[in-house]
């Protein structure tokens, strides 16, 4: 599993560039962001540096964040990667909440963050051939408080 940076954002100008330049005036790298909307409020969800200390730091600004754990799967770039990981998931019972996809900074292929309902998941796409990515693949990891 991996973290992810969610912080609830209320859908006006400014507030996502206000979000991103409180986390780049830290120091803190965004390798992926999803921007879920709503009409007044969107759910934007981040894998970033330091996810813990992004958290912190938004709370101080005033926006709402929370860390998450998701899955983080490796998948070829190439028409049908994402589609065989959930299929795997699928015929295990496995029901994908959210999902989305970056290329990977340092390996040919595409990463799939997914939110699934199941603990089982990661094995799952292990047994199945995926490669399924620790903290230390993509980020730093937070210091253990």
């Amino acid at each position: 599993m991996i973290k992810q940076l969610s912080v609830f954002l209320e859908n006006a100008p400014g507030r996502l560039a206000g979000l991103a330049r409180t986390l780049g005036d830290s120091g803190i790298n965004m390798h992926a962001l999803m921007v879920a909307e709503a009409s007044e409020f969107g759910m934007v969800r981040i894998i970033c540096d330091t996810p813990k200390k992004a958290k912190t730091l938004l709370e101080e600004a005033g926006f709402g964040a929370s860390v998450t754990d998701v899955i983080a799967v490796e998948v070829p770039d190439a028409p049908g990667g994402l589609a065989d990981a959930l299929e795997v998931l699928g015929a295990n019972g496995a029901n994908v909440a959210y999902a989305y996809c970056f290329i990977h900074p340092l390996e040919k292929g595409a990463v799939d963050v997914l939110k699934v309902d199941s603990d089982d998941a990661e094995d799952m796409l292990t047994k199945a051939g995926f490669t399924v990515l620790a903290e230390e693949a993509l980020y730093v990891p937070d210091p253990v408080s």
